[in-house]
């Protein structure tokens, strides 16, 4: 005897759907996760080898792409050192964890996650309340180590505690900071003007 039912509305053709469909979303997964971590790691071109602490960075506006990217120009040493990739990695990664241990999402935002207390820090390196490129290096040094006293609240006045930040974690942050700012954020954060704007 032959069922009047359709193939379409039988329980065995969707259970086998949804095995082919749940297969083919988890290898889809699979795809997209390896080609998310390739063209999120380091020295692809979104995302710059560490060594770029070694040249200028600025942040400009492309009309062409309505958005603005990182532009990488010459030589514009962290610390007046030249840094070999390793060298590099080993300091951004130090910065990093510093920025990790000391718990900074609390208030800052990094890439767009954290909170809004405090000034966003994805471009931190390309402020322009840092006055000059003479002077940026050990303002942010000063900073960090002694926030307080050498604090730039623009009217706000909020503060950043003192986290009892070493020199040696205060220059990791700080060669963080500035890979971030090489980092293509797809025009994140939005109408910001850097240190070297001409406007």
């Amino acid at each position: 005897m032959m069922s009047d039912t359709p193939l379409w509305a039988s329980e065995a053709f969707w259970k086998k759907t949804a095995i082919w469909v749940t297969a083919g979303a988890f290898i889809l997964l699979v795809v997209l996760t390896f080609d998310s971590l390739k063209q999120t790691s380091p020295g692809h071109s979104r995302v710059p080898a560490f060594a770029v602490i070694n040249q200028a960075i600025d942040y400009q506006y492309k009309p062409e792409l309505h958005k603005s990217v990182p532009v990488i120009g010459g030589t514009e040493l962290l610390f007046n050192t030249t840094y070999s990739e390793e060298e590099a990695k080993a300091l951004v990664d130090l910065g990093k964890k510093t920025v990790q241990a000391k718990n900074c999402m609390n208030c800052h935002t990094l890439l767009g996650n954290g909170a809004y207390y405090a000034p966003d820090l994805t471009k931190a390196w390309l402020d322009q309340g840092w006055l000059n490129t003479e002077q940026r290096e050990q303002q942010m040094l000063a900073f960090l180590q002694n926030p307080e006293k050498n604090a730039r609240t623009f009217g706000s006045n909020r503060k950043m505690p003192n986290l009892k930040i070493t020199e040696d974690e205060a220059k990791g942050i700080i060669a963080f900071l500035k890979w971030m700012s090489g980092i293509d954020t797809n025009g994140f954060p939005y109408n910001f003007k850097t240190l070297y704007a001409q406007e």
